[in-house]
């Protein structure tokens, strides 16, 4: 018999002893959410869990009120051992010693007797260290980014639980926990986890995952809400996750940095009526004068967006070095936003796209953008 995915998740979690979390790269709320609280349930379950997530995420900050997890990690290095393996059926091995030299490391093999033949020498990987991986919020293994662009045979030599509610995630796991319905990610985990262990869903997970619901469905307010997500919220409430302290951190709680940026991005903002898009530069001056920097750019994409409701389409443009424009796109449905991507050569993930133009002016990079969408929208209604 088969079983459903919710049940092979609970057996593989069951017998795992070491797993490993990824989130796509510059996760936001949902993946966060989800992340953390799969890595508070797995302790729960005295399982050890790393969570992998870049240092120089732009939304970390913001979720700093949850319980941190202690093992997060934004590389594998130590992941997985290389052995130095000899034969030693016909000449035995009497000493090894090291030695540092500079960048080198030295290996002193002393034989029994005579040289080592070289056919009795080999170097083999060992196993990596974690026996299950658990992927939250990536529609590909690509969208993790480096992390395993580095160590792509981790996803070959460990089974993978793919959680995930993008429309275009292409089932890269073993087992694929995945919903095109749902809302986001913390909907999904949410239902699955108060479905194959509800005692151990308590008040710190279930705060997480509301979280996470929260800011994916900007409080309920997104056309992404369905009422699904509304009897999960109520579930988790029930278990103790404080709606009104979480929406008081994530929407009225800002820090002064952001604020400035904000205001100082508001005063140049653009609409482009015909195209139902808002816009705007972000000049380098902007994050010296706020005290901010580029990985606060997804912020002030979701300000504009909550605030101008008539747009269809919302981008913000920011330039990090001399030469080079860089962009993100929110909005349209999926078909217009990877024929927006492919348009600017860019990167599609969900409602997003993000792209670099070579270019010294972020302003008229931007004009230039907007022209390409006018035609490519225009185009698509004759």
């Amino acid at each position: 018999m088969i079983l459903e995915p919710n049940q092979q998740f609970k057996n593989v979690i069951d017998s795992a002893k070491n797993v490993l979390i990824f989130t796509p790269q510059n996760a936001g709320g949902d993946a966060l959410g989800a992340a953390w609280a799969t890595y508070f349930f797995l302790k729960k379950k005295n399982i050890e869990a790393t969570i992998v997530v870049a240092n120089e995420n732009p939304h970390l900050e913001r979720f700093a009120f949850l319980s941190k997890p202690e093992n997060i990690i934004e590389s594998l290095a130590g992941a997985r051992d290389f052995v130095l393996s000899f034969n030693t059926k016909y000449n035995k091995i009497t000493n090894v010693k090291t030695e540092r030299v500079e960048d080198e490391l030295r290996i002193f093999i002393t034989p029994e007797k005579g040289s080592i033949d070289p056919r009795d020498f080999s170097f083999i990987p060992a196993k990596f260290k974690y026996d299950l991986v658990i992927a939250v919020g990536c529609a590909d293994k690509e969208s993790i980014g480096k992390v395993y662009e580095e160590n792509p045979d981790i996803f070959y030599e460990v089974p993978v639980v793919n959680i995930d509610q993008h429309t275009e995630n292409d089932q890269f796991g073993q087992i694929n926990v995945v919903d095109i319905k749902a809302s986001c990610t913390c909907e999904i985990l949410a239902e699955t986890l108060l479905r194959i262990e509800e005692k151990n869903v308590d008040e710190n997970i279930a705060e997480c995952l509301l979280t996470g619901l929260i800011d994916e469905t900007n409080s309920f307010q997104n056309k992404n809400t369905t009422p699904r997500s509304l009897q999960i919220a109520a579930a988790l409430m029930t278990k103790g996750a404080k709606q009104q302290k979480i929406i008081r951190f994530l929407f009225k709680t800002q820090p002064l940095h952001l604020l400035k940026l904000w205001g100082r991005v508001m005063a140049r903002l653009q609409w482009e009526s015909d195209l139902e898009l808002v816009w705007a530069p972000v000049f380098l001056e902007d994050f010296v004068q706020s005290r901010s920097n580029p990985n606060d750019v997804p912020f002030i994409l979701e300000k504009i967006k909550e605030n101008y409701s008539a747009g269809k389409f919302f981008m913000v443009l920011y330039s990090e070095n001399i030469g080079q424009v860089h962009g993100v796109i929110k909005g349209g449905n999926d078909e217009q936003i990877k024929a927006v991507a492919q348009l600017v050569e860019g990167k599609c993930l969900g409602d997003t796209c993000e792209f670099t133009l070579n270019s010294d002016d972020t302003n008229q990079a931007g004009i230039s953008v907007v022209e390409k969408i006018r035609n490519l929208l225009g185009s698509r209604t004759e």
